[in-house]
This record gives structure tokens, C-alpha cells and sequence, in this order.
């Protein structure tokens, strides 16, 4: 009976030190306003996107997404290329999916926009309306497609590579 009750104890106190450990830890969490992912967050993980959709990066004016390496992550970033004016996707000769491109957009007055390096086979890009050349390169081989950017709607361009 002793022991019965001994281990009730036990069991109870070690019940009230993890609901004591998961409260101050939520509590920290808050302290410390830890509310999920930010836009220098490389991760789709606990994003403030919500969907599966990778973290919203900004360089200069130009706001992009890239991924798609997940299931989810490219269900995501496909639901969302309608809000988006420019929507890139690279692949290889077969339809694989590629990631680590290294894109360069470049205005009409040559002033480079955005250069970056895209985690999957979708980009996403937020652009002010107008003419843009897209420079993408994968594996030493540079594709280069002029696009304009509508003031309303959006534009696709894809990039295949031929691998050897």
C-alpha cells in the first residue's frame, strides 16, 4: 500500500514539473516574442506566410519567395504565383525540379533589382510594372529571357536546362 501510494507521488510530481517546465516555457516564448519565422527566416517552418509558403525575402524594393522542394512547399507556391507579377520555375530537361539558380533581374536602365539564389524550382517576384530581363544561371550555364511586368496580372517564364 506504501508503495502503491509512494509511486502516486512520484507520478504526480513529475506530472507538476513538466506542466511547470511547458508553462515557463510558453511564458519565455512570450517574453521574448517569439511569435514563428520573420523575412530573414531561410526556413518554411513556423512562417507568418501560413499555407506552407516560404518566407517573404526583401532585397531593395523588390520582395521574392523561392522554394518548392516539399510537396507542400510547391503546392503553395504554385496556389500563389496568380498574386505575384513574376512567376519563375526552373527545370531540368526531363521536368526535374531544380533549386540553387542563381537569378539576376536587371531594369531597362541596366540597375540590377534583385540577385539572389533560389531554394527550388519556384520564384516568385514582386515588381513594379515594366520591362525586365531575368539572367538565370544553373550549374555554369546563363538562360536570359526579357519579360514585362503588367500593371495587373502576372507573368510566367520558365528556364530548362539541357544537363550533360
Amino acid at each position: 500500500m506504501k508503495t502503491q501510494r509512494n509511486q502516486q507521488r512520484i507520478v504526480a510530481a513529475a506530472l507538476c514539473a513538466a506542466l511547470t517546465l511547458g508553462l515557463a516555457g510558453g511564458a519565455y516564448a512570450q517574453q521574448a516574442s517569439v511569435t514563428g519565422g520573420s523575412t530573414t527566416d531561410d526556413t518554411s517552418a513556423g512562417n507568418t506566410n501560413g499555407g506552407g509558403l516560404p518566407q517573404i525575402q526583401q532585397q531593395g524594393n523588390v520582395s521574392y519567395v523561392s522554394g518548392g522542394v516539399g510537396l507542400d512547399e510547391s503546392r503553395a507556391l504554385q496556389a500563389a504565383q496568380s498574386r505575384w507579377p513574376l512567376s519563375l520555375r526552373f527545370t531540368g530537361p526531363r521536368g526535374e525540379f531544380l533549386a540553387d539558380v542563381h537569378v539576376s533581374i536587371v531594369d531597362t536602365r541596366g540597375n540590377e533589382v534583385l540577385s539572389t539564389t533560389s531554394r527550388g524550382p519556384f520564384m516568385l517576384v514582386r515588381l513594379h510594372p515594366g520591362r525586365y530581363t531575368v539572367h538565370a544561371k544553373y550549374s555554369d550555364n546563363e538562360q536570359t529571357r526579357a519579360v514585362t511586368v503588367p500593371a495587373r496580372g502576372n507573368v510566367k517564364s520558365a528556364f530548362t536546362w539541357n544537363m550533360k
